[in-house]
């Protein structure tokens, strides 16, 4: 039995590991869920799986239920309720899955109590990753990873080190405008939210769904690959797979190539973070090859989308540079979800604040946050 505490647990992410949870009683059993202000669904979630700690973001939401689950649950609140969760006693694993930079402390928490953590939030590596990595070495805990395309390259590389590996490459969908001829450069400041929420794929939140629009969330990947595999930024190549069932691959320095496939179920991926090194049982996941017929790869257009560039660039400078890159695309794509720019000032916002940085090489957690809270600022300032 793996005793799981989930950080999201009313998100996309968080309410498919709780059908994961679900489908497996006899492996895995919640005891500690935290919820931003869904109250409603956490207290669902609550009655159902009946944690042992629960913790809301807003303290007078959380105060309201305080009486609902009796001397059972504990109710936490904001900031401290996810760190009391983070490093609660029976947990063997923490599932991190709050959009944004909220998770890293956390992280960091329960890597510092012990605790093997899942990463579904890219804001953890991309922000810190050199930092995160080299605490889960120092506390021998495990980095696992959450999202389809890093879970794909853990399962193909099986243990073998990063000097066996020429390359890894991340499948891209390449979003709801792939097609150049439907598509074109010049179309994109006319894109409406509604239609860039509109993923061919994946059924995902907002934020991220906006990310696969632009690309930034294959950029973000790039960055969390090489910390969470030990690989220079040059190592980590992007390919554009439209049908999304190869989920990545890895090219070894013989030339071979393993991919790990399967039909987009984040399900699958969860699973395997939170029962690994076991495979389990589950008819969840069905792939038909074929009722799916072809498999098609191409190059990522990083004229139409330069996002990817961006991400690479940040990764190679590194020190405050990624941090910078990921605050000005949240501040970006809320204003853009806001329609107060449109989809292609994302891109330029970010890349203005990126040319405005003065990078902090090998900078401490707070010069990290630092130069967080300044992208955000920077980023507002230039879309208003």
């Amino acid at each position: 039995m793996k005793n799981v505490v989930l950080l999201g647990s009313t998100g996309s992410i968080g309410t498919s590991t709780v059908k994961v949870a679900e489908d497996l009683p006899d492996r895995i059993r919640l005891v500690g869920l935290a919820a931003g202000n869904n109250a409603s669904l956490l207290m669902e979630q609550t009655l159902k799986h009946r944690p042992e700690a629960i913790s809301l973001a807003d303290p007078a939401k959380a105060a309201e239920i305080k009486g609902d689950f009796g001397t059972g649950t504990q109710v936490y609140a904001g900031a401290e309720g996810l760190l009391k969760l983070a490093t609660l006693p029976s947990a063997d694993i923490v599932l991190i899955a709050i959009v944004g930079t909220a998770g890293l402390q956390p992280a960091l928490a329960a890597i510092r109590a012990g605790k093997d953590i899942a990463v579904a939030s890219k804001e953890i590596l991309v922000m810190a990753g050199e930092i995160v990595m080299n605490e889960a070495r120092k506390y021998g805990v495990r980095v696992l990873a959450v999202d389809s395309e890093h879970s794909a390259i853990f399962q193909c590389l099986d243990g073998k080190p990063a000097s066996s590996v020429r390359k890894l490459w991340l499948t891209a969908s390449g979003g709801p405008f792939r097609d150049a001829a439907l598509w074109p450069k010049a179309a994109f400041p006319d894109i409406s939210v509604e239609r860039a929420l509109k993923h061919p794929s994946w059924v995902m939140g907002r934020k991220i769904t906006i990310d696969s629009a632009t690309l930034f969330n294959k950029g973000l990947e790039m960055i969390e690959a090489r910390w969470l595999f030990d690989v220079e930024m040059a190592r980590v190549g992007v390919v554009v797979h439209p049908q999304s069932i190869v989920h990545s691959m890895v090219e070894f320095v013989d030339g071979s190539l393993i991919a790990q496939l399967s039909s987009p179920d984040m399900c699958l991926p969860i699973q395997y973070a939170l029962t690994y090194p076991d495979r389990v049982p589950n008819d969840r996941v069905q792939t038909d090859f074929p009722k799916i017929g072809t498999l098609t790869f191409e190059a990522p257009d990083t004229e139409r989308f330069p996002a990817i560039e961006l991400a690479r660039q940040a990764g190679e400078v590194g020190g405050t540079l990624p941090a910078v890159l990921n605050a000005a695309n949240e501040i970006a794509v809320e204003a853009f979800v806001s329609r107060k720019i449109s989809f292609s000032q994302i891109t330029e916002t970010v890349r203005r604040t990126m040319d405005a940085h003065e990078v902090v090489a090998s900078p401490t957690l707070e010069q990290i946050l630092a130069a967080d809270a300044w992208a955000r600022r920077i980023a507002a300032e230039l879309r208003s």
